[in-house]
């Protein structure tokens, strides 16, 4: 054997990265490697935190200084030794850009090749790909320009042009914004009485007192007696440099400050009361001049065979792909057979339903995973190692065999492929398995199984224990006791749909992707008062923000502090009064090294406990603030739920994150640490105490070992029998098999689903045997 050739294995010895307790692992290359273990065992800590993560770092370093200089600097991870990597490439869960311009399209290439072949194959003949971007502006401008030559000054004359395709309307967006004016201001007020009723704009704050003290406007006559001159002022006026209170600010009508800081960002992006707000007070109509489609009318009047660059962006891709397939220019040959390629990849890897149009913001996680592994199918590379996160998620039962055999395919090229899974159909086609447990937080981070999976199986450890589990079908059903009715849904696929959701009892929306479920649920179930939806979007949150702060259990806990000892509830946060002035509340301290990794030092001064010496004296139960941040959510429950601690709104919280399954996690822990399947259950906590008779979930199961679905399934009992509906959209089986009701939706994806194909109980459905889920479903309560 040529020693080059001894190298087969991947060494990691001594990983610490968050939980994982001094983790080592031998993984063989060119071989397909699963990582199982509960949500927050530390399964992604060890793939990505430590393997992934320093793979890309010693790539990065391979560049010079300069370039370095440009690029993120990663820290190393906390390891021993970290032997035998290759070239990783991440593909991961994270959702893909929220930008509205951007589009699936846009974010795979699949545009830029389309504009280059209506560029150059297009009749009328309009310009360059440029003319057929809707993030470019036609733009053109003429002026004298002075330059030196043989040390004399020059002046020449010199013009531009530039032809875009941006609809000059809505600006590429494909829609318009109109403003409801009740909504920014009552009327009825001047503007020192508190007028504007916009979320951040009081008058003792600092927007407020630009309006006040601009000299534009009189803040003591109420609005409905501004004359036309002073209401253009208020709601219309560019941008305009004044004085007030001795500072040089810029003052802007109402509408152009809220359309550049709040609709510049994605709605999912917004908090909370920001979202709300806009939904109240904007409405969005599509564009009338360009009809949605972000065009200009130039680039949309040039044609291939009769369909322009929009017509081809609004097809279905499976559609567009034998559209390309049609097309036989000799002359564009290569462009042609790489965009072929790039649509077949969609096709192949079940995305065919998407639209290059879509918005890359409203992919759900899943998709967005298949998403980024477009560009890596038919990839000429070999010898590198995949990571994919869970690339189950989202995916019917008859779409996994596919991506298995997608798994497979990469592998089989040489290719070393690590997986972090929970469905058991693909851990089954894994070579080598690492199974992490055995609980969460800080009762995993260790190795409980290394093997094959006919050793996981039997082995002593969560995961080999629950990997035959199987839900049996219910033999009793709750009864409906009402019905949201949906009449005539057209959203996106869906074809006229009338549907009966029952009410009372926990129903399932079943169907293969892109079958329509999202559709049907979130985008036409009546917007009563009391749907609380729970959606897939991710948290977003900082390393400040923690459990405690995210689910609004940092407010009792402080009012009930200062209460105890007779001062502001603001001490008692590490991001406001109470901060250690050292290292502002973080913690550490930060030293940037340039091009080096940034060090993060535990601060002196507070010892990494991020409060004011002062603050951490005042003491309430006996603890202090720290303390009470360090405990787990299980030893806060019991400390905030009886003694001299006691205080009920912080203790339903903290009940509540329980009942979801996260009573290991300590309350100040960042959430830039959680898990995915940490991060929805949060999500759910926190909404279950919203005032809604109806909870609409997406996919709860996602980041769920086989052991937590369980739980959930008696989280979900518990919230039907306390009189809410629920309605879940969910690919588990065991899910379908413990719904009261299930409307399953297809019989495809795209345009080949978008109907109900089954209404009836899970027994019923089973029975039938006809449809897709009908099939999977019974192969799964009878294995």
């Amino acid at each position: 054997m040529h020693i080059a050739d001894s190298h087969d294995l991947i060494r990691v010895h001594g990983a610490r990265v968050n939980n994982l307790q001094d983790v080592s692992v031998e993984i063989p290359k060119r071989r397909l490697t699963v990582f199982t273990g509960v949500s927050g065992s530390g399964k992604s800590s060890l793939v990505f935190g430590t393997i992934a993560s320093e793979s890309q770092r010693m790539i990065n370093e391979t560049y010079s200084a300069f370039l370095q200089g440009f690029m993120p600097t990663l820290a190393r991870p906390d390891v021993d030794v970290l032997d035998g990597l290759t070239t990783a490439i991440i593909v991961d869960q994270e959702r893909m850009g929220a930008d509205p311009r951007s589009t699936v399209g846009t974010a795979t290439d699949a545009n830029a090749m389309l504009r280059i072949l209506f560029s150059k194959l297009g009749k009328p003949h309009v310009g360059s790909p440029q003319a057929f971007s809707f993030n470019v502006a036609s733009i053109s401008g003429a002026g004298a320009v002075t330059m030196e030559r043989g040390g004399t000054k020059v002046k020449e004359r010199r013009e531009f042009s530039i032809t875009g395709g941006m609809c000059p309307r809505c600006e590429g967006r494909g829609n318009v914004s109109d403003f409801d004016l009740t909504q920014l201001y009552d009327d009825s007020k001047s503007l020192r009485e508190g007028a504007l009723t916009i979320p951040g704009y009081t008058m003792d704050g600092w927007y407020g007192r630009i309006y006040m003290g601009s000299g534009f406007l009189d803040p003591d006559k109420p609005i409905r007696k501004y004359t036309k001159k002073e209401l253009h002022d208020l709601l219309h006026k560019e941008a305009t440099r004044v004085k007030v209170e001795g500072v040089n600010v810029t003052y802007e009508g109402l509408i152009p400050r809220i359309q550049k800081s709040m609709l510049a960002k994605d709605r999912e992006g917004m908090q909370p009361h920001i979202r709300a707000f806009v939904d109240r007070a904007i409405t969005f109509a599509t564009c009338p001049e360009c009809d949605g489609t972000r065009l200009s009318e130039g680039a949309r009047s040039s044609k291939i065979a009769g369909i322009n660059i929009a017509d081809a962006c609004r097809m279905q891709i499976s559609d567009l792909a034998e559209w390309v397939s049609g097309l036989d220019e000799p002359s564009v040959k290569p462009l042609l057979g790489k965009l072929r390629h790039t649509l077949d990849s969609f096709v192949e890897i079940g995305l065919g339903y998407l639209s290059l149009d879509r918005p890359a913001g409203t992919l759900s996680g899943g998709e967005a995973q298949r998403t980024k592994m477009i560009r890596h199918l038919g990839s000429s590379l070999t010898d590198v190692t995949y990571v994919f996160d869970e690339p189950t998620i989202g995916l019917h039962p008859h779409d996994i065999q596919r991506m298995n055999d997608l798994l497979l395919r990469l592998r089989d090229k040489g290719n070393t492929v690590l997986v972090v899974e929970h469905k058991p159909e693909t851990i089954t086609i894994a070579d080598h398995v690492v199974d992490l447990g055995p609980g969460a937080g800080t009762d995993g981070g260790t190795v409980c199984f290394e093997g094959d999976v006919a050793g996981l199986r039997t082995s002593d450890t969560v995961t080999g224990k629950h990997f035959d589990d199987r839900a049996s079908l219910k033999s009793e059903f709750r009864q409906a006791t009402g019905a949201l009715e949906i009449r005539g849904a057209t959203a996106n696929n869906l074809r006229e749909v009338d549907v009966d959701v029952p009410l009372g009892v926990l129903c399932a929306v079943t169907g293969v992707a892109g079958s329509g479920k999202s559709s049907l649920i979130h985008g036409s179930l009546p917007t009563a008062q009391g749907v609380v939806s729970i959606d897939q979007s991710g948290i977003r949150g900082s390393r400040r923000s923690n459990p405690a702060t995210y689910t609004g259990l940092l407010d009792p806990i402080r009012k009930a502090f200062a209460k105890a000892n007779g001062v502001k509830p603001a001490l008692f946060s590490a991001n406001s009064e109470g901060a250690c002035p050292t290292c502002n509340g973080a913690g550490v301290v930060y030293t940037d090294l340039g091009i080096m990794e940034t060090v993060a030092t535990t601060c002196e001064e507070c010892e990494g406990k991020r409060f004011n010496a002062s603050v951490l004296e005042y003491r309430f139960g006996g603890r202090d603030i720290s303390e009470v941040l360090d405990m787990s959510v299980a030893q806060a429950e019991e400390f905030f739920g009886g003694g001299d601690a006691r205080t009920p709104a912080a203790h339903k919280i903290l009940e509540r994150m329980d009942q979801v399954g996260l009573g290991y996690l300590r309350l100040g822990q960042p959430l830039t640490t959680l898990s995915g399947g940490e991060r929805q259950r949060l999500k759910l906590a926190t909404h279950m105490g919203d005032k809604g008779g109806v909870y609409v979930l997406d996919e709860p199961t996602t980041g769920l070992h086989l052991a937590d679905v369980e739980q959930l399934l008696g989280l979900l009992d518990r919230l039907v029998e306390s009189g809410k509906s629920v309605i879940v959209i969910e690919h588990h089986q065991a899910v379908m098999a413990h719904a009261d009701w299930i409307i399953d939706l297809g019989p495809g994806a795209g345009h080949d689903g978008g109907q109900v194909i089954f209404e009836g109980t899970p027994a019923d459905l089973v029975a039938s045997g006809k449809t897709l889920t009908a099939r999977h479903l019974a192969d799964y309560v009878r294995a």
